[in-house]
């Protein structure tokens, strides 16, 4: 039976940034069973990969992959590539512009949480003028399809786009998630016009995360809120993607998709160096080759913002 986990079985970090004060270790023999060792930096990369013709690629071991933090090439610690857990939040736009598009929306989402892993813990925020909690009381995650079933259904579709807001609390949720993966699915139909975060403030949050972020925009040609350039800045800075369905009823292959690609993706792990000053945006890139395969796509976050304070023991 699926469980929900309420807030006082959590285990939170004080501290949690993109570069881990742990190691995954173990998983150098490919070990999905991962245990956290305190007294090493870790950058971990959430890893997708797929072909010439937009298929994902399974089975690649450590080998076929080269990971380069600006531009030069860092030794591989951790490797993984099970379909393992993740903490997951589904963001869904209720403002008043989103109520034809509602119900596909709702669908759409649901099927999202069907297809993936069972032993993935959810959460739901829902976000129009403001930013509200789907599950009930003191519950922060669930795997019960049935409760977030119901806590896609708590919106009431009115007022306007808090966005920013709502990505800033759900990267802060997920920090108190218990998997070592983390990832936002975003659904909104326009920009932001409500929120008391700025957008720096909310990217400056996203470069120290290790969230993937999913992206889906519904925009009407006339919408003069539209802005589909901050969903897709999300998704590159962070590894994930964005999608633009020509209509709502686009939306289940695509949220059926985002799940299937949380499941397929690599997780890659390497210890930074350290270097003068407090804090460094640094540039990742990956290059992945494998017999048999002319072209590959290697899909992860971009950059990640290094924090010398932190670092330190």
């Amino acid at each position: 039976m699926r469980r929900c986990f309420a807030a006082r079985d959590l285990l939170v970090a004080s501290t949690v940034s993109f570069v881990l004060p742990g190691l995954l270790a173990g998983s150098e023999e490919g070990q999905s069973g991962f245990t956290i060792r305190s007294d090493v930096r870790l950058v971990l990369l959430d890893v997708s990969v797929k072909d010439r013709e937009g298929g994902f690629v399974s089975g690649l071991a450590k080998e076929n992959f080269t990971v380069f933090e600006n531009g030069r090439s860092q030794r591989i610690t951790v490797f993984a590539n099970d379909d393992l857990p993740v903490t997951v939040g589904i963001l869904v736009d209720e403002s008043f512009s989103m109520k034809p598009k509602r119900s596909d929306v709702l669908s759409a989402a649901q099927t999202f949480i069907e297809a993936s892993n069972p032993r993935d813990e959810l959460f739901v925020l829902n976000f129009n003028d403001k930013v509200t909690r789907g599950l009930p009381g003191r519950i922060l995650f669930s795997d019960d399809i049935p409760q977030l079933r119901s806590a896609l259904h708590r919106g009431t579709p009115e007022g306007r786009t808090a966005l920013f807001d709502a990505v800033v609390a759900g990267l802060s949720q997920l920090e108190l998630g218990r998997r070592d993966k983390k990832a936002l699915v975003v659904i909104s139909d326009g920009g932001d016009n409500a929120s008391e975060h700025t957008r720096r403030e909310m990217l400056d949050m996203l470069e120290r995360s290790i969230a993937t972020v999913y992206t889906i925009g519904l925009y009407d040609a006339d919408d003069p809120d539209r802005d589909p350039g901050i969903l897709r800045e999300l998704a590159k800075i962070s590894g994930g993607e964005a999608y633009f369905p020509e209509s709502s009823l686009g939306l289940t292959p695509v949220c059926r998709r985002i799940a299937k690609d949380i499941r397929a993706r690599y997780t890659i792990g390497y210890i930074p160096q350290a270097e003068n000053g407090t804090s460094s945006l640094r540039r990742i890139r990956i290059r992945v080759s494998a017999p048999g395969h002319l072209r590959l796509i290697a899909r992860t976050r971009t950059s990640y913002r290094y924090d010398e304070v932190a670092g330190r023991k």
